[in-house]
């Protein structure tokens, strides 16, 4: 039994030191997104379910809930946010030519209408992310508008 409280208490020192160490966090302001915006001129309800279901992850602005302050879910969080951002970085919209620009529309259309975004375990607990069938209509409406602006434009002269 003596092994089993030397082993507990082993672990809960670790458990308390790995709580002073953490990940870097996503935190530039929302001003980031700013050229997006500009550039795609969402309606506001398309912007809002946008910030509400995207920005966390494929942004350099991260809203982070209480319990990001507890290592390992912060380790965790951040692994989330690194992938969204590999995948779309919103804050860099003005760093995408206008093919690619398009390109990430069309996967931003096709991750919504199939449901795999937002994820499910971002949806648990934010649940203002969840998109309704309407908002998901609104949003792929929007995204398609806009892409003919990127088709127009690579289009020879």
């Amino acid at each position: 039994m003596k092994i089993i409280k030397k082993i507990g208490l082993l672990l809960l020192i670790i458990f308390a030191v790995a709580q002073f160490f953490g990940p870097e966090r996503n935190e530039e302001t929302i001003i980031s997104v700013n050229a997006f915006f500009a550039d795609t001129n969402p309606p506001e309800d398309v912007k809002k379910n946008l910030k509400y279901a995207c920005l966390d992850c494929h942004s350099d602005s991260t809203e982070y809930p209480w319990y990001n302050k507890i290592t390992p879910v912060n380790y965790w969080l951040a692994g989330h946010v690194t992938d969204g951002k590999k995948h779309l970085n919103l804050s860099k919209w003005n760093d995408y030519d206008d093919k690619r620009k398009d390109h990430k529309l069309n996967e931003l259309i096709e991750m919504v209408k199939t449901k795999e975004m937002p994820l499910d375990s971002y949806t648990w607990v934010h649940n203002e992310a969840k998109l309704s069938a309407a908002q998901i209509e609104s949003l792929v409406t929007w995204a398609n508008a806009v892409r003919l602006k990127y088709v127009f434009l690579k289009e020879p002269q």
